[in-house]
């Protein structure tokens, strides 16, 4: 067997990180850029503290702050068409998930003009040419977008969550620098956190999982279940802030190269349908799905186990089962994720149509165990 891994050509970490900026600008000979963020890290100057580092330089930009926190096909081509009126040769994409995923989607039609419906990008796309280049920092640590091949897009009009996985959309370069993270609120801490959790134990148990990606994502989950509690409760504090955003990006690097599993699929629709924050949802779903998935990877849960320092010497198969299960419901709890849908709003008669989207999910076929949509009914009502 053959495995595949894609990795970005160059990244940077640690606090101030993105001061490398206008080096990297003027590195790869970038002339003028489209800063793709939102309106939000505009307003409380978290972008600016990014524009600051181009304006020094004297990099020329305009900048497209119209990201939604859910992406659609009208968000990006409204982005493709202030890129092509900016004469822009490059993205600097600022944000979370929703602004780098934007940033991949504007990226990717801008020179591959074939796929500008959007919607034709679900799935693997054939694209033929490499996305315009995108420079990515992430002001969350859940998404791991600026390393992935991935991301994910709503089509409103059939109210579903595309996922798009393209070799072709990988930023050219990430710079994670945790300072951008400071002023993230513990919710919003706490469910990009609980997402990157997710990634990196869905990534360990997926049916395309090897040794490479195994040692990627071990370490993502002992360095999680350590620094989030601490970026949640102090959000302020280099250690956790710096521990997750590079935990965060390890996660990525391995899920990116050998999927996920049901409860991103299940968790997709909860967004789509309800607007459900996307971390939340994956939290919500992670300790039930991890039970379930248990009899398909019984010895890699003694390796979350371990990671999370939960393991007991002289433990059955069974306890490390459930000890691995109990610290990341703890985990959950902890960082102050809701429990239940019912909590959201969400109805029992909702779960019929959430279940037929999480079963047709590109994510849902990478599980350890085979799922059913009767599986996934069951699954969504144990945390209605």
């Amino acid at each position: 067997m053959v495995n595949r891994f894609i990795l970005n050509e160059v990244s940077y970490f640690g606090p101030g990180a993105r001061k490398e900026l206008p080096g990297v600008v003027k590195s790869m000979g970038f002339k003028k850029a489209l800063v793709v963020t939102d309106k939000g890290l505009m307003k409380f100057g978290v972008a600016q503290r990014v524009i600051d580092e181009l304006d020094s330089a004297g990099i020329p930009y305009e900048i497209f702050d119209e990201v939604k926190p859910n992406p659609t096909v009208t968000n990006v081509k409204d982005g493709i068409a202030a890129c092509k009126n900016a004469g822009a040769d490059f993205i600097v994409a600022i944000g979370g998930g929703s602004a780098m995923d934007t940033a991949k989607g504007i990226g990717i039609v801008c020179n591959n003009p074939e796929f500008s419906d959007i919607v034709s990008l679900e799935g693997v796309a054939p694209t033929k040419n490499k996305s315009l280049p995108i420079i990515a920092l992430p002001t969350t640590a859940g998404t791991a977008a600026e390393t992935t091949i991935n991301y994910v897009i709503i089509d409103e009009a059939n109210h579903k969550k595309m996922v798009c996985v393209d070799p072709h959309d990988i930023p050219v370069c990430a710079i994670v620098d945790a300072e951008l993270m400071y002023s993230l609120p513990k919710s919003l801490t706490a469910a990009t956190g609980m997402d990157a959790m997710t990634h990196a134990i869905e990534g360990l148990i997926t049916k395309g999982a090897w040794e490479m990606s195994d040692m990627f994502e071990i370490k993502a989950i002992e360095m999680i279940y350590k620094y989030l509690p601490i970026a949640v409760q102090q959000p302020s504090n280099p250690e956790g802030r710096n521990g997750m955003a590079v935990a965060q990006y390890i996660a990525g690097m391995a899920f990116s190269n050998v999927g996920l599993g049901v409860d991103h699929g299940m968790a997709h629709p909860l967004s789509a349908l309800h607007d459900v924050p996307h971390g939340v949802a994956c939290a919500m779903l992670l300790p039930v799905v991890m039970r379930f998935n248990a009899p398909a990877a019984k010895e890699k849960y003694a390796e979350i186990a371990k990671a999370c320092g939960v393991y007991e010497t002289g433990m059955t198969t069974d306890q490390a089962v459930e000890a691995a299960c109990k610290a990341i419901e703890d985990l959950s709890k902890l960082v102050g994720i809701p429990q239940h849908l019912s909590e959201l709003g969400i109805k029992e008669e909702d779960i019929q149509a959430l279940a037929d989207q999480a079963i047709a999910d590109v994510c849902t076929p990478g599980n350890p165990r085979e799922v059913t949509r009767d599986d996934i009914v069951a699954i969504y009502k144990q945390i209605l």
